[in-house]
């Protein structure tokens, strides 16, 4: 179930957006439960203090009390993997968004053009990220990591050591079995001994691959040109 909530203080906006975001989860055919609030305060109260969780999130950023802007600087320690949706009058704060990881940016005067296809995306994003874990089983343990919290997969001697947003697990087993047992479009090699998670990936740049928390990991040059095409096509049949 998509938990998504939509914030704004004008009422009649907060109906209409809400009313897209509930053709968006038909039309991707997703269950979600749409949340409205028409005080951003009430917003942040349920998720830094009753602990709400939601897995997207609409913004406008011109509201009383706490702004967009500042809301989702204020959320992001709670919710670190949530996609935030920015719907403004002001164009100027496009860059601001761009920095503070925001999913999309949305022109309050185009939304409803604009607003379905952003809604739609963040969808299918989630959904790709959604339900597919990872299990390492030996003698002494068995533990399961969600795809979507592995940043990357490096060599390590006879094993394969997995870095996740939760730490380090090593499994006695070689890179490619590891890839082979994955099974996922999302991971790439982008050397030899180190395959990454494209959901992780910020840029290519400077012969490395930077990651949302900013980790650079070095792509070969046997690699590079390969990479820049995967990522690419990836994010063309994807969003």
């Amino acid at each position: 179930m998509i938990q998504i909530a939509v914030c704004d203080d004008d009422k009649n906006a907060v109906s209409a957006h809400s009313g897209i975001v509930e053709e968006c989860l038909k039309q991707c055919r997703s269950m979600g439960e749409v949340t409205s609030y028409t005080d951003s305060e009430n917003l942040l109260y349920d998720i830094t203090q009753d602990s709400f969780y939601y897995d997207l999130i609409l913004l406008d950023i011109e509201m009383p009390g706490s702004t967009g802007m500042e809301l989702a600087q204020q959320i992001r320690p709670f919710l670190p993997d949530v996609r935030i949706i920015f719907i403004t009058s002001h164009i100027e704060y496009a860059i601001d968004a761009f920095e503070l990881s925001i999913f999309r940016y949305v022109p309050k005067d185009d939304t409803a053009r604009r607003l379905p296809g952003a809604v739609t995306d963040a969808l299918k994003l989630i959904a790709i990220e959604e339900g597919r874990v990872y299990t390492i089983c030996t003698n002494s343990r068995l533990e399961k990591i969600p795809y979507k919290d592995i940043l990357y997969i490096e060599r390590d001697g006879k094993y394969a050591s997995i870095t996740s947003v939760g730490g380090v697990s090593r499994v006695r087993k070689s890179l490619q079995q590891v890839y082979e047992e994955l099974g996922a479009e999302e991971f790439l090699y982008i050397d030899r001994g180190c395959i990454v998670n494209m959901l992780h990936m910020m840029q290519v740049k400077d012969g490395q691959a930077v990651l949302k928390n900013g980790v650079s990991l070095a792509i070969s040059r046997a690699h590079l040109q390969d990479v820049k095409a995967q990522v690419n096509a990836y994010w063309g049949s994807h969003i």
